[in-house]
């Protein structure tokens, strides 16, 4: 049968995942193979060093750099606190004493000879690292971190920003295609995942963070709204620690378009139940999708769907298209004509048939769409 290869987008009421949760530089795990772990359970931990200040002795006492060691009054290893006197003159006459204080609590890592500086280190940073799923340890990288497994409905989106969170899952929209008003964002909504229409606002955006929302999900938004929000242009770049008071996820694209139905219908089953979230991207290589995670009990069919699209697109499968003039669009193959054909550019390619969901049907380049895996 013929098929071709195309990029997945993911978007399946119940699969096996597994996400790798490491340090940022070697560190202790605190958890063992087969524990069971929470999203917020703390599963390694270190200690980034802290920044290096800079103080320049020589020039504050008016000595030689040789001499630095004469007039230090803390040696290298020493503790100092903010404030501190850590080097001085000793003239005859006290009035005519230069101090040298310490900008920064911390250490003394080196005093030099050469330069005549004294580099101060900041107390180390506490690193944790938590699970982010509910779910179980199947691999421990020792001194790194842990590979946790997890069971339930799992979504990817087009494009996000901001970092992991977590909560439960609200619904405040009773249609796909539905602008939500900012009003419909209460206080009740702190620390919850919103699933809103077609577009999210700004106005909304901000009503949201001011109520402490964990995330809001939408089909699409503006890229002026998001432009505002964020003070600079993303342009071609990789999100996900935008520190904006929210997790914004976009399932469809950029401007009005209402959420795919498949995944409106995942998200409205999911109310009630806790749902991780990251709306981390990057759209070069090494593409990463933002995502949705909602843990929940085992099924009794066949629930494990990450073979499915590995072997291409067929006659039949789902897909959604990616490229004007049919951008956002969702369908299902029709057909997968063998030879090329030319296309508006004027290039010949690859292309396939698809039937939309209103009926209609287009020819579109096969690298122009992506694979929805139910």
């Amino acid at each position: 049968m013929a098929h071709s290869y195309t990029p997945g987008l993911r978007v399946t009421p119940y699969t096996t995942l597994r996400r790798r949760r490491v340090l940022p530089l070697k560190g202790e795990v605190t958890v063992s193979i087969g524990q069971k772990v929470a999203r917020e359970t703390v599963v390694a931990r270190t200690a980034l060093p802290g920044d290096v200040a800079t103080v320049n002795v020589v020039n504050r006492l008016g000595i030689e750099s040789s001499e630095i060691e004469r007039y230090m009054l803390k040696k290298v290893g020493d503790p100092v606190r903010e404030g501190e006197i850590i080097a001085e003159t000793r003239p005859f006459i006290k009035f005519f004493k230069s101090l040298v204080k310490s900008p920064v609590t911390g250490r003394v890592e080196n005093v030099s000879t050469i330069t005549g500086q004294v580099l101060l280190r900041r107390p180390p940073k506490p690193v944790a690292v938590s699970a982010y799923v509910d779910g179980a340890v199947v691999e421990v990288i020792p001194q790194e971190g842990v590979v946790v497994e997890t069971q339930g409905a799992f979504i990817q989106g087009i494009f996000g920003v901001g970092g992991e969170a977590w909560g439960p899952v609200r619904r405040i929209v009773k249609r796909p295609d539905e602008v939500v008003s900012p009003d419909a964002v209460t206080p009740e909504h702190r620390g919850c995942v919103l699933v809103c229409g077609s577009l999210v606002p700004a106005q909304l955006i901000r009503r949201a963070i001011a109520v402490k929302a964990a995330g809001i999900i939408a089909g699409g938004i503006h890229a002026d709204d998001l432009k505002d929000l964020l003070g600079y242009d993303l342009g071609v770049a990789i999100t996900g620690t935008e520190e904006i008071g929210t997790t914004i996820i976009v399932t469809e694209g950029f401007g009005k378009i209402a959420m795919a139905g498949r995944t409106f219908d995942i998200l409205c089953g999911c109310v009630g139940q806790v749902a991780s979230i990251n709306g981390a991207t990057q759209i070069r290589a090494g593409v990463q999708r933002p995502e949705i995670i909602v843990p929940c009990e085992a099924k009794k069919e066949s629930a494990d769907q990450d073979a499915i699209g590995l072997l291409g697109l067929k006659v039949g499968d789902p897909i959604r298209v990616i490229r004007e003039p049919y951008f956002g669009r969702l369908g299902n193959v029709s057909a997968l004509p063998s030879d090329l054909q030319k296309v508006e550019s004027e290039t010949f390619v690859r292309v396939l048939e698809v039937a939309f969901d209103d009926g209609t049907r287009a020819v579109v380049p096969r690298a122009n769409v992506e694979s929805i895996t139910l």
